[in-house]
Order: C-alpha cells, then sequence, then structure tokens
C-alpha cells in the first residue's frame, strides 16, 4: 500500500491544507522535528504527515538533515510565511 500523494509537477507550488499546516510547522521548529512531532502540533495522523513530507521534500520546501528528521528550506519558509 503506497502513498497516494500527488507526483504531479507545475510551474507554480500550489499546496493543500495538510501541507501548508506541515510547512509552517516545520518553518517554526528550532530545529529538526520528527513526523510524530509534527503531527502533535498539527493533529494531523503520522501516517498523514509523513506522506506529504514526502511531497514538500519532491518540491524542495523540506529537507533531512538527520534520519527521520526535517526542517523547512529556504524556499519552505518564505512559503510558509508567505501563506499567512
Amino acid at each position: 500500500m503506497g502513498c497516494k500523494c500527488s507526483s504531479r509537477k507545475s510551474s507554480q507550488i500550489s499546496l493543500t491544507e495538510e501541507q501548508q499546516k506541515i510547512l509552517k510547522a516545520l518553518a517554526e521548529a528550532a530545529e529538526p522535528v520528527a513526523c510524530r512531532d509534527i503531527s502533535e502540533s498539527t493533529g494531523i495522523p503520522s501516517k498523514s504527515v509523513s506522506c506529504r513530507i514526502k511531497s514538500l521534500r519532491n518540491k524542495g520546501l523540506v529537507d533531512s538533515p538527520q534520519r527521520c528528521r526535517y526542517v523547512a528550506t529556504d524556499s519552505g519558509r518564505s512559503l510558509a510565511a508567505s501563506s499567512c
């Protein structure tokens, strides 16, 4: 059973409401965080967080400096700030 995230690419980055919440949580984090922590802070189930992070990584908005820990990239932080 695979991830059901959309892998379509476009010139304009569009995010779902869940992706926006996750990106905002990552942008506000002081250090790399795990899916479990993002799930707790956003109320989104951990499995969904993991799937959405994969999609955000493919868009270049999230990076993983440590195994199973995630941060927003500069582009991700900019997008999170502009979506408020």
